[in-house]
């Protein structure tokens, strides 16, 4: 196609309508390489699509925070702890352990399953610690409610705050990382599918990653920077925001510098390539931003190992006061303390 006419005096033409999507799957090869990485970093209990997890945890936490108000309320240990006595009645006394089992089967379920999966790659982690507080705690409840253990071991209102607190720990995080996701999708959709890019009298239409530096490329009015450059013609007022933060457009003319991703709104500019690929500024932000989430997978490996000592650390120590208690002839104090070294062992 031949071009004779000025940058500032191009127009929308078929190759502006052309439907994105050949330069984002290239666009996102960076991306998608550092974002399965950190997803399979983190994939400790199972957790996968970031974006599912953030609803399936938001949606838990609200449901069961609802569910652990009249749990506590109703907790007969917790009334003790507070001072108030709890309304006569032998439907009333049941409240606690009835709601606090769906608790612990339905708002359990993503740990217990977390659980399930550290137990057989052999590698204890934080889901088996919370699992095993959860667990421990339901159990000793149980038997304190039917009159099998002391009534010091009912645990129903521990039980509702400690997988009320977990739910909400873990939709924080997953918030965040999903968060970070979507920042590195929104950077990689800031480039256009197509550059024109003109060869002598020609203009030929190429993907961005086909160009090289030192190429001349025309930037139409409301197209994106293919890539990196200096203006060479023409000048234009250049939204730059989502690269910059900046909300006010920009005047770029002849001789500056233009950043890929930016777009020209009112003009058209001829812009000669100076970095391309991962060289552009773009590219370094989304490397940014991937190493940060990267970053948070290191500390939640961390987290894991730290998780897995104070796992066996609890193990030990509620064995070791068992022993103790019951050599010195309390083995009721023995199963007391026992289970309550375990339930607190929960990070």
């Amino acid at each position: 196609m031949n071009e004779h006419s000025s940058p500032e005096h191009v127009g929308h033409d078929a190759a502006d309508e052309r439907h994105h999507g050949q330069l984002a799957a290239a666009s996102h090869n960076h991306h998608d390489h550092h974002a399965e990485r950190a997803r399979a970093d983190h994939d400790h209990a199972g957790h996968g699509g970031h974006g599912d997890h953030v609803g399936q945890f938001r949606r838990l936490f609200w449901i069961m925070g609802a569910l652990a108000v009249p749990v506590v309320a109703f907790s007969p240990m917790f009334a003790m702890l507070i001072g108030y006595d709890l309304p006569d009645g032998e439907v009333l006394k049941w409240v606690s352990p009835v709601l606090g089992t769906v608790m612990y089967c339905w708002g359990g379920r993503p740990f217990l399953v977390g659980a399930y999966s550290e137990l057989r790659s052999r590698a204890p982690g934080m889901m088996l610690l919370i699992a095993l507080a959860i667990t421990v705690a339901f159990v000793a409840s149980w038997g304190a409610s039917i009159g099998v253990l002391h009534h010091e071991l009912d645990f129903w209102w521990e039980l509702a705050l400690l997988i009320v607190i977990m739910l909400l720990g873990h939709w924080i995080e997953m918030r965040s990382l999903a968060q970070t996701t979507s920042a590195l999708d929104s950077l990689a959709a800031l480039l256009p599918d197509e550059a024109e890019r003109v060869d002598g009298d020609q203009i030929t239409t190429v993907a961005p990653s086909e160009l090289q530096v030192g190429d001349v490329v025309i930037v139409r009015p409301g197209a994106s920077v293919p890539a990196d450059g200096r203006v060479v013609d023409g000048s234009a007022e250049l939204d730059e925001s989502m690269v910059t933060g900046e909300s006010r457009t920009v005047r770029r003319g002849i001789g500056d510098q233009v950043v890929a991703g930016t777009v020209a709104t009112d003009s058209g500019l001829r812009v000669q390539i100076t970095a391309t690929g991962d060289d552009t500024a773009l590219a370094g932000i989304q490397r940014l931003v991937a190493d940060a989430q990267n970053s948070t997978s290191r500390a939640q490996r961390l987290a894991d190992s730290a998780a897995a000592l104070l796992f066996w650390f609890a193990l030990g120590s509620a064995i070791i006061t068992a022993i103790v208690w019951t050599v010195i002839g309390q083995p009721d104090q023995a199963v007391i303390r026992t289970i309550t070294v375990l339930v607190i062992a929960c990070p």
